[in-house]
This record gives C-alpha cells, sequence and structure tokens, in this order.
C-alpha cells in the first residue's frame, strides 16, 4: 500500500471482496507502472490495455512508434471499461497470462 501512496494514488471509494484487488486484497504491485487504454473488456474481471511507446533504432537515428496489449486484472471497485485511460502496476503472476492490475482512471 505504501507503494501506491507513493505514486500518488487513493483508494478507490467504492469496497470490493476481490483477493486479487491491490487496495482490499492481498496483492502487492511492484516492478513498473504503465499508463495505457483500455481497448477490451469481454474477459471477467480482466481488461486488455494498449501502451504506446517509442523505441529507438540506431540505423536510422530514429525512434519508432510501437504498441504493446498488456492483459491486466480489473478490480470490482475500479470497473474500467473500453476507452478508459488507466494507469497499471506490475504484480505477482495472478494467472497464465496475467501480471499486472489496474491501479486507478487517470481523469
Amino acid at each position: 500500500m505504501s507503494f501506491l501512496k507513493d505514486l500518488g494514488l487513493k483508494p478507490p471509494e467504492n469496497k470490493c471482496d476481490d483477493k486479487k484487488c491491490p487496495f482490499h486484497g492481498n496483492v502487492r504491485v511492484r516492478g513498473s507502472v504503465f499508463e495505457g487504454i483500455v481497448v477490451s473488456d469481454k474477459m471477467k474481471n480482466t481488461v486488455i490495455v494498449m501502451r504506446e511507446y517509442l523505441h529507438y533504432v540506431p540505423k536510422y537515428k530514429r525512434y519508432m512508434r510501437k504498441r504493446s496489449r498488456i492483459p491486466s486484472h480489473n478490480p470490482p471497485c475500479i470497473a474500467a471499461r473500453t476507452g478508459d485511460r488507466v494507469i497499471i502496476g506490475e504484480t505477482r503472476p495472478l494467472s497464465k497470462t496475467v501480471h499486472f492490475v489496474v491501479l486507478g482512471k487517470v481523469s
């Protein structure tokens, strides 16, 4: 929880009983923290977050724009939907493909 305070995030007003919630459960956030846009929310308690970043190509001395799609756990207290801009943080593996959790929405 102190890591989340260092990021300037406050717990959501809604309460949930999700074990994988970083605010009300037993999941600790450590490692990378990214910002992205939710592109899919069709899975139960999971969203796909698309993150755009620049990659340097030394041969051309230019930057190339890249995108990555990151599956992230979506706690019920946050309930991010498609099109929302969110902050995600790295956690322990929550399932076969999910290693990130949604920490909050960016207004």
